[in-house]
C-alpha cells in the first residue's frame, strides 16, 4: 500500500497538469476557474504562473452572402482566424487550524479573433477581443469524517469584462460621388459584476486521495455599457458618421466540476476531472442606444449561439525522486459551436514536470499539443433567431499548442 511519504511529491501533479490545460473549445473559456491551490498541504503558499496558448485556426472556402448587405466575394476566400494569447495566475493561500483561504487573480474568460479586413467574411468579423479580470476569495473548513477529512468550500469573486468587435457595415445600395457604401463599425463594451462558488471535497492524505465537487455561479453583467462607432460609415441610416452610447446585458456561464485523484502504487498517482459549463446562456447579446428607440436586434450585437460545454481530463503522474515528478494527461473538450462558428471539439495531450530544489520551492513547466477538429459554419436558426446568414466557411483539423510555467513558495 502506498505510503504518504512515497506520494508526497505527487500530491501536486493534478494541479500541475491543470496549469497546462486551458480550455480550447469551450465558448469564451481561457483559464476557467481553478482553486486547486486551496488544497496545498503547507500552511502558507504563494504561486504565480502563466500559460501561453498558440491556436492555429484557419478559415477556408469563405463566401460572403450579398443579400445580407454588400458583396465582398472579390476578396480572399481564406483567413487565419486566431491570435496567440497568455493567461496569467497569481494566488496566495493561508491556513489556520482547520480553515484554509485562497486569494487569487485569474483571467477565466476571453477571446481574440483577428482575420483582418482583407477577406470575404469581413462583414462578419474584422477583429474581436474580449478580456476578463477575476479577483477571488475562497475558504474551506475541514473536519474528520471516517478515515479522512471532509471540506466545505465557499467563496466569492469580483469580475471585470471589457472588449470590442470590428466588422464591415453596409450603408446604402448606392452612394453619392466621393462616398463609399461600405465602412468599418466598432463596438466597445465593459462592465463589472460579482459571482460566488460553493463545493465539497473529501481527502485521505495517506493515499493521496482527493475528490472535489465545486459549483461556480453565473456572473450577471446587467449593466454592459459601451459605444458603437460608425464614423467610418457616414451613410449608415440613423446612426452613421457618429459615435453612439449603447447598453446591453449578458451572463458569464455557471459551471460544475468534479475532480478526483488517488495514489495507485508507490510513487504513482491517477487523476481526472469532468466539467460542465453552461455556455448556452450566451446566444445573441444585443446593444441598444441609450436614447431613442432600439432597432430590431440592437444597433450592434455579439452573436454567439453557443451550446453547453463539456471537458473531460484523465492522466497519471509519477514521482521520480524527492526533487522531480512528472505527469501526462489527455483532455477532450466538446466544442460549443453548433453549426455556427469555429469552436469544434478538441483533443489535447499535456506533459509536465515539477522540480523542488528545496521543500519550500516548487517550479513547474508543462506543455500541451492537440488538434481542433474540422467543421463548417453557415446559417442556422435557434429559438427563432437566424445566425450566420452573412457568411459561410469551413475549416480543417487545426493544430493547437500551449506552454506554461509557474513557481510556488511554501512555508
Amino acid at each position: 500500500m502506498a505510503s504518504r511519504m512515497a506520494l508526497a511529491g505527487g500530491l501536486s501533479l493534478a494541479l500541475l497538469s491543470t496549469l497546462a490545460q486551458p480550455s480550447f473549445a469551450g465558448g469564451l473559456d481561457r483559464g476557467g476557474y481553478n482553486i486547486d491551490q486551496l488544497f496545498d498541504a503547507s500552511q502558507f503558499s504563494i504561486q504565480s504562473g502563466v500559460i501561453y496558448v498558440m491556436p492555429q485556426r484557419r478559415l477556408d472556402n469563405v463566401r460572403d452572402n450579398p443579400t445580407a448587405g454588400g458583396n465582398l466575394n472579390n476578396r480572399p476566400h481564406s483567413a487565419d482566424d486566431t491570435e496567440n494569447y497568455a493567461v496569467p495566475y497569481v494566488g496566495l493561500k493561508g491556513g489556520i487550524g482547520d480553515v484554509d483561504c485562497l486569494l487569487d487573480y485569474s483571467e477565466p474568460f476571453g477571446a481574440h479573433t483577428n482575420p483582418g479586413i482583407n477577406w470575404a467574411g469581413a462583414n462578419n468579423n474584422i477583429e474581436t477581443k474580449i478580456t476578463t479580470h477575476n479577483y477571488g476569495a475562497t475558504c474551506s473548513y475541514k473536519f474528520d469524517v471516517g478515515p479522512g477529512q471532509l471540506r466545505v468550500i465557499g467563496g466569492t469573486f469580483y469580475q471585470e469584462v471589457e472588449g470590442f468587435k470590428e466588422r464591415m457595415v453596409y450603408s446604402l445600395p448606392a452612394a453619392p460621388p466621393g462616398f463609399s457604401t461600405i465602412g468599418t463599425g466598432r463596438l466597445d463594451l465593459e462592465d463589472q459584476a460579482w459571482g460566488w462558488r460553493a463545493g465539497v471535497a473529501y481527502e485521505i492524505p495517506e493515499y493521496a486521495l482527493r475528490a472535489s465537487l465545486v459549483y461556480n455561479s453565473r456572473v450577471k453583467y446587467d449593466n454592459l455599457t459601451g459605444t458603437v462607432d460608425l464614423t467610418d460609415a457616414p451613410l449608415t441610416p440613423g446612426y452613421g458618421g457618429r459615435i453612439t452610447n449603447v447598453y446591453g446585458s449578458a451572463e458569464a456561464p455557471d459551471s460544475l466540476e468534479l475532480k478526483a485523484q488517488s495514489g495507485i502504487a508507490p510513487d504513482w498517482l491517477a487523476f481526472g476531472s469532468i466539467k460542465w459549463t453552461n455556455w448556452s446562456v450566451l446566444q445573441s447579446v444585443p446593444f441598444c442606444p441609450t436614447t431613442g428607440t432600439c432597432p430590431p436586434g440592437g444597433l450592434a450585437s455579439l452573436d454567439l449561439a453557443y451550446r453547453d460545454g463539456w471537458t473531460v481530463t484523465s492522466g497519471v503522474g509519477h514521482k521520480f525522486n524527492d526533487q522531480w515528478s512528472g505527469a501526462v494527461s489527455l483532455t477532450w473538450d466538446r466544442g460549443t459551436s453548433d453549426g455556427y462558428g469555429a469552436q469544434t471539439d478538441s483533443w489535447v495531450v499535456g506533459v509536465g514536470a515539477a522540480y523542488s530544489p528545496t521543500e519550500n520551492i516548487e517550479w513547474r513547466l508543462a506543455g500541451a499539443l492537440g488538434v481542433m477538429t474540422s467543421g463548417e459554419s453557415g446559417t442556422i436558426v435557434k429559438d427563432g433567431v437566424t445566425y450566420g446568414n452573412d457568411v459561410t466557411y469551413s475549416f480543417g483539423n487545426d493544430l493547437i499548442a500551449a506552454i506554461s510555467t509557474s513557481i510556488k513558495f511554501k512555508f
